[in-house]
């Protein structure tokens, strides 16, 4: 079985359990719509191939192997302005829920480290950018990373640069709370109510203070160095992830970059898990 072909047999698993659609025909029947199940795993081959939607469905068509591992065969493939549509109706929160899956593949260690990354948002053409006053180039992209396995659990997404990284942190922490026992981020995220919401969460912030007294000193020796020093496991994951996927995004809209983001860190889960 190739790697291609296990990351779609894990990803139709994944998208199945989400959706709930573990019974239900992936083509059109009776007049209906694809299977959600199918359209989420199609939109996850895109990003993985990193092609536009029409050279998606073109690939596809060479690939009947890869079209029956998502229950369809080739000639049941929608038109890639029935794909691209299709888009709009994932909603952010059933990716947040694909993240968290994918991420399980992995077992993660409660040991996890965040950092921010940028994503270029360069695709459009510049006659489109003075059409709809598409000013922002940039993505910020907050991702909380497990340590030991490298994979993404979960991640914020903004167009402006409002907000503290000590916010930030703080939000997608309460999110993950049960799950994690340990938190470690460089001195961007110092900031003493952060250590303290982390606390109340039972979660241990391994954040190195700035220097201001010498008890800032004492502070920092307390913190545990080889769980400080796997902070750097997020610039090795955001490296990776830009150099597999793209440092860019296709879509045009906010919302349709967040959701290929997130989905870009889903397709990435799957893909370290099947090499593994």
């Amino acid at each position: 079985m190739t790697q291609i072909s296990r990351f779609t047999e894990r990803c139709v698993s994944i998208a199945q359990r989400v959706t709930g659609e573990r019974g239900e025909s992936a083509a059109p029947t009776g007049g209906g719509g694809f299977a959600d199940y199918a359209l989420i795993s199609l939109h996850c081959l895109r990003i993985y191939l990193d092609t536009s939607y029409r050279m998606t469905i073109d690939l596809l068509k060479e690939m009947p192997q890869i079209t029956g591992e998502i229950g369809l065969d080739v000639a049941d493939l929608p038109d890639p302005s029935t794909l691209c549509k299709s888009f709009d109706r994932i909603e952010m929160s059933v990716c947040r829920v694909l993240l968290r899956h994918s991420a399980q593949l992995h077992n993660p260690s409660e040991h996890a480290a965040i950092d921010a990354t940028f994503y270029e948002r360069d695709r459009a053409s510049r006659h489109y950018c003075h059409r709809t006053n598409y000013r922002v180039q940039t993505l910020k992209v907050t991702k909380l990373v497990d340590t030991a396995t490298q994979a993404v659990l979960d991640l914020h997404c903004s167009t402006t640069l409002e907000g503290s990284d000590a916010d930030l942190c703080e939000q997608i922490a309460r999110r993950n709370a049960g799950d994690l026992r340990s938190l470690a981020a460089d001195k961007g995220y110092d900031k003493q109510a952060l250590r303290d919401q982390l606390r109340e969460l039972d979660i241990r912030p391994l954040i190195k203070h700035r220097i201001f007294a010498p008890y800032d000193h004492a502070h920092n020796a307390r913190i545990d160095d080889n769980r400080y020093a796997q902070r750097s496991m997020t610039e090795t994951v955001n490296s990776a992830i830009k150099r597999s996927l793209g440092y860019a995004v296709r879509a045009r809209t906010w919302y349709r970059e967040f959701r290929e983001i997130t989905l870009m860190c889903v397709v990435y889960n799957i893909k370290r898990a099947v090499k593994q």
